[in-house]
């Protein structure tokens, strides 16, 4: 696998900033949307391998987002990953791969990333 090509949904924009360089420097190509339409936007104009999507986004929020992901064939096999301070339990229903929870460390990412590869690895 070359580099994975991930997305980023967040309008937090400082996460945004730490998730963009800790992905990149595990050798990802990272893309940012500040907002779910942004998000959906870019995701069906080129489809990343891995979208990290928060779920307290302006306009369509992340549930959203993910549905909409999963129902277009050309997002259905993305990885996609929940980035929330809410409770793992109320994020249970979604059709999300990880859970992202924040605050989280760089050595989260890196394992994410690590699960990510190992996945795709299996796939192929």
């Amino acid at each position: 696998m070359g580099s994975p090509r991930v997305l980023v949904i967040e309008d937090d924009l400082d996460v945004n900033a730490l998730l963009e360089r800790h992905l990149s420097a595990f050798g990802c190509q990272v893309a940012v949307a500040e907002t779910g339409e942004e998000g959906l936007e870019l995701a069906f104009a080129e489809p990343p391998d891995m979208v990290i999507i928060d779920i307290l986004l302006p306009g369509i929020d992340g549930r959203e987002v993910i549905r909409r992901l999963r129902a277009d064939g050309r997002t259905s096999k993305c990885h996609l990953v929940v980035s929330s301070v809410l409770d793992p339990q109320d994020l249970a229903e979604l059709a999300a791969d990880e859970l992202l929870t924040k605050p989280f460390r760089r050595s989260t990412v890196m394992r994410l990333l690590d699960s990510f590869r190992n996945s795709a690895s299996q796939e192929t």
